[in-house]
Parts: structure tokens; sequence; C-alpha cells
């Protein structure tokens, strides 16, 4: 759909620069599985005997046993968070995360599709157009050109 007023959109992209999109896309879906992450586990990374059972009974998947399935998501939901904070990496940290919520949807939770439909509506274009201006990608790709 187009149309409007050019000068409003303008206006719009000065208030809502790109840059300042892709950084809240980035920190709300870190955020969203940063927290399911810290559920997991107790202090720093110590995983939870609760989150065995979980994925034994509740995130059964087919083709990994589900001690390692356990192992995987939970370091992932903490790593991968924190490189879509710093702007790191972000098109594979995305990619992976969009991995994740597929596999969420196909084989946990079907009926979650509106929630995971939201969270790749943030991956999306960061796996498309990346972290943007105001991420460490930006800064490294600036500083080796």
């Amino acid at each position: 759909m187009s149309g409007g007023n050019s000068s409003a959109s303008a206006g719009l992209r000065r208030v809502l620069p790109e840059p300042l999109l892709l950084l809240v896309a980035r920190l709300g879906i870190a955020s969203v599985f940063f927290l399911s992450g810290r559920t997991k586990v107790q202090g720093l990374l110590t995983i939870k005997p609760s989150t065995y059972v979980l994925f034994r009974s509740e995130y059964v998947l087919p083709l990994i046993p589900s001690d390692l399935a356990a192992h995987l998501a939970t370091y992932a939901e903490h790593l991968l968070p924190i490189l879509l904070l710093l702007g790191l990496l972000t098109r594979p940290a995305a990619a992976a995360l969009l991995g994740m919520t597929l596999v969420i949807e196909i084989f946990v939770y079907p009926a979650a599709w509106p929630t995971h439909l939201t969270w790749a509506g943030l991956l999306l274009p960061l796996i498309a157009y990346g972290g943007g201006r105001w991420s460490v990608d930006a800064l490294l790709q600036r500083q080796y050109r």
C-alpha cells in the first residue's frame, strides 16, 4: 500500500529513523528470549532440574535427546540475545532465533502462532537489514572498509 503525504513520511522517518527501529527490534526480541532463558537456570548458567523435566515432558523434539535440547536451547537463549543487544553478528543471531521460533511453533506450541508471528515480525527485518547503524556490526564495517 502506498500513498500518504511524502513530507509527512519524511517527517516520520526523521522521528523514527531506521537505526532506531532496528535497535528497538533487537532489544525487544532479545528480551523475550533472554528472559525465557533465565527461567531455565539458577545462578549464572546452571540449568535447573525442572528445565530437564520440561524438555522431557513438554518441549519434546524429534531427533534431539531432551537433555541436549535443554542445553542447546538454554544457552542459545542467553548468547543470541546478547549478540542482538550488541548488534554483533545480528543476521546469524536473528536467523538462529527465527529457527528456534519455527521449532517451537511446529513441535511444541503450534496454537501459539500469533505470538510466534510477532517474534518473526521482529526477527525478519534484522535478518534482512542487519543491526542497523547503531550496532557493533556497523561499527566494525565502518572500521574495516
